[in-house]
């Protein structure tokens, strides 16, 4: 597939660091181990395998496999989540390394890992297309490609939808969410990886009302709390307002509480 020239993918990317690292996005973040720890298991991760967690954020994935004895090395743009990341496995007396790099350009040599894994990080990337090849140069023949992302019609597609009438994308960029569908991965890998499971799962967001879950995303999540910044007044009334809808559409509790179902696509894959 040819890249569209014309879009500036280093300007979004620039605007895209400075979102992430607006907020406290592993307040958000921590709350997702359990996709990791199902990712890295859906991977059949061994001892002593290297396992690179690309876009790692706060380092879920590689943390996931650092307690499995795995050699875990994270990748982030952001150095304020690489902090935290180093913080989280120095806590937990876990030996991993965490690198400042681009998915789009990693900083490790090429099919220098057994597996390469990312938690709804990777999709964020602008350039979909050089951030697959980047996940492919580096994963080793025969190694794994392992990814959890949210799907277009889940429950987090649809707060980007919210989230897009406030702050349309950039032109010339597709949705994050395209990395949640099975056509998007065929066609970004093409027949360089053979996918062994591809499963629909649920992560379920629990919080104390549709208005919490508002409020944490707008305090902590890095770029919808930069958005909620150039908000006031009844816009940022009716913001909050449209977000705190998102979970009710997908909430399942009956208790006043919040447990709304998230869906994403889990795909683990073998290096060819």
């Amino acid at each position: 597939m040819t890249t569209n020239t014309t879009v500036d993918f280093e300007a979004i990317k620039d605007k895209q660091r400075a979102a992430w690292q607006t907020g406290d996005y592993p307040r958000v973040g921590n709350t997702l181990q359990i996709i990791a720890e199902n990712l890295v298991e859906a991977a059949d991760v061994r001892a002593g395998q290297r396992v690179l967690d690309v876009a790692c954020g706060q380092g879920n994935a590689a943390m996931a496999a650092a307690r499995r004895f795995a050699e875990a090395t994270g990748v982030d743009y952001a150095p304020n989540l690489l902090e935290q990341g180093r913080e989280r496995a120095a806590a937990e007396h876990l030996p991993i390394t965490y690198t400042e790099g681009d998915a789009e350009n990693l900083p490790v040599p090429d099919a220098s890992f057994d597996l390469v894994c990312s938690t709804v990080g990777v999709m964020f990337a602008p350039d979909h297309q050089k951030t697959a090849d980047e996940l492919v140069r580096v994963t080793a023949p025969g190694g794994k490609i392992a990814l959890a992302n949210w799907t277009p019609a889940g429950m987090i597609g649809q707060m980007f939808k919210t989230v897009s009438k406030w702050a349309p994308p950039p032109a010339g960029v597709r949705p994050p969410t395209l990395w949640g569908t099975e056509d998007h991965l065929f066609e970004l890998f093409g027949d360089r990886v053979e996918w062994i499971t591809l499963n629909r799962r649920e992560y379920v967001f629990r919080y104390h009302t549709p208005e919490h879950f508002s409020e944490w995303f707008r305090d902590f999540y890095g770029p919808i709390t930069r958005l909620a910044g150039t908000l006031d007044g009844e816009d940022l009334h009716e913001f909050a307002r449209e977000l705190a809808d998102v979970p009710r559409a997908f909430d399942y509790a009956d208790d006043g509480t919040v447990a709304a179902r998230a869906e994403y696509l889990e795909a683990v894959g073998i290096r060819r």
